[in-house]
């Protein structure tokens, strides 16, 4: 998630779960019943999945709302709670929902400003196919714990990523994979981000064993994950390797290229270095990029719009493409703004609107509660974990939701089993922080769909940290491997 460096601004950790005595978990679960439903229809039985139109995942998400807001009636829950939740979840995603506008800004600007096209020109001479994907994992993953963000990565170095193997023929699910497997274990094993500082304040340990024991299993996870995609990589067939020299005579052709304009990706992530928060940060690169739009590239310009400046602001604002004579290049150098941002923004606040009602009406901490009560055994208290922070990932569609609920539910099963904090901080991560990019409709998962270009379906099967993840953990606690106890037996 978007690292604010501020968690107070999301009141996340302070949250109460709110609890209704009223309800059963047979209600709890019906509007997710519902939802899941109505979505594997959409997607398994509607042509192009457009049910109502372009937005019928918003609308699915707005109709279990509603069914949800129905069991609460019938349980003597109040509209002004419902109201008061969902305003809440709305509040808490205001910075990410600004932080997605000046990405698409950013995209816009990047690409009229010849910065995108540098980067694909300068790596397409640098990453061979035979090497891409296990070092596109690597260089996700440095600037993750560099910046403490797996959004800021995806919206800098992702995007070039996804640029530059896309030319070289190499499938876009699998780039958008590699790069979403290193962001989010930089996101992971980095004291700056967010979440890796939720999760133990939830569990009540220290963010440094937290991040220690956490690497027992992440470890591991990345070394599978880099081995993977060094066997994929090295079996591709690509159709870009051959015509390298044409794509950069294209690319050389249509743009001024130079290393100068590599100074605004570089004062952004140095502004993220220093803590400088992600609007400032991105809100820098729009305005920088649109100034070297400006001085580098007004032949593009020219052909764009009828003057320089117009389209600098259509290209913040809305759709941009630039012609090449090549069709791959073409297909590339397009980007939608601020405009290609709408149909994300909205789905997570139907989102938010379906977590919201289900919060309000008590239906989140009866399932988790459901599941601990089934936590008998050391395992089966992990698994059960793991479970709930799978499902509010899905159910909540957020990810600090889906850390402080099960922390906060959790937290003294653990201390009676006499596991130590730290047991269920990683858990926390391995599950929860982690998965929340592979729903479809949840904040990350929205996200980086949007900004890398690729559907949640396209890269699932890629992102193999992010899957692999809670089942390293479910594996080390079955197997009873560094599960270190509260008080030696």
């Amino acid at each position: 998630m978007p690292n604010d460096n501020n968690l107070s601004n999301l009141n996340i950790e302070n949250q109460k779960i709110v609890e209704n005595s009223e309800l059963n978990l047979l209600e709890s679960l019906i509007p997710v019943i519902i939802l899941m439903g109505l979505l594997a229809f959409n997607i398994f039985f509607v042509e192009d999945q457009e049910w109502f139109g372009a937005y019928t995942n918003q609308y699915i998400l707005l109709m279990g709302g509603a069914v949800a807001a129905i069991v609460g009636f019938y349980n003597k829950v109040s509209f002004s709670r419902m109201i008061k939740e969902v305003w809440e979840n709305w509040k808490s995603v205001f910075v990410p929902i600004m932080i997605l506008f000046l990405v698409g800004a950013l995209a816009g600007t990047w690409l009229v400003s010849g910065i995108i096209p540098a980067m694909v020109y300068y790596g397409l001479q640098v990453l061979s196919p035979a090497i891409f994907l296990p070092a596109s994992v690597i260089i996700a993953a440095i600037i993750s714990i560099a910046t403490g963000s797996s959004w800021t990565t995806s919206a800098t170095v992702g995007i070039a990523l996804v640029g530059i193997g896309s030319a070289l023929g190499i499938p876009p699910g699998m780039i958008a994979g590699a790069v979403i497997s290193g962001a989010y274990f930089g996101d992971k094993m980095s004291p700056l981000s967010d979440t890796t500082n939720l999760a133990p304040a939830m569990a009540g340990t220290d963010l440094f064993t937290h991040i220690k024991y956490m690497s027992i299993t992440t470890v591991p996870t990345i070394v599978v994950t880099l081995i993977v995609f060094a066997i994929i990589s090295g079996n591709i067939e690509t159709t870009g390797g051959a015509d390298i020299s044409n794509l950069l005579g294209t690319i050389k052709n249509t743009f001024h290229i130079s290393p100068l304009l590599f100074l605004v990706p570089g004062i952004v992530i140095a502004m993220i270095l220093m803590k400088t928060k992600p609007l400032i940060a991105l809100g820098t690169g729009v305005v920088l990029a649109a100034v070297f739009a400006i001085i580098f590239q007004s032949d593009v310009l020219s052909g764009l719009s009828d003057s320089n400046f117009n389209a600098v602001i259509n290209a913040i604002l809305t759709d941009t493409n630039i012609e090449t004579d090549n069709e791959k290049l073409s297909e590339l150098f397009s980007s939608g703004g601020m405009n290609g941002m709408i149909w994300t923004i909205l789905l997570i606040i139907c989102a938010m609107v379906f977590g919201g009602i289900m919060d309000a009406i008590g239906a989140l901490a009866k399932i988790t509660k459901s599941l601990l009560a089934v936590a008998s055994s050391v395992f089966g208290l992990f698994a059960s974990t793991v479970i709930s922070c799978l499902g509010l990932n899905a159910i909540a569609s957020d990810q600090y939701l889906a850390i402080v609920i099960p922390g906060k539910m959790f937290k003294k099963a653990f201390e009676d089993k006499g596991l130590a904090p730290e047991n269920l901080s990683r858990t926390l991560e391995d599950s929860g922080t982690v998965t929340s990019v592979l729903i479809p409709w949840n904040t990350c998962g929205a996200y980086q769909s949007s900004v890398l270009g690729v559907s949640v379906a396209d890269y699932f099967v890629y992102a193999m940290f992010n899957y692999l993840s809670p089942f390293t953990t479910l594996l080390f606690a079955a197997l009873n491997i560094k599960i270190k106890q509260l008080v030696k037996k």
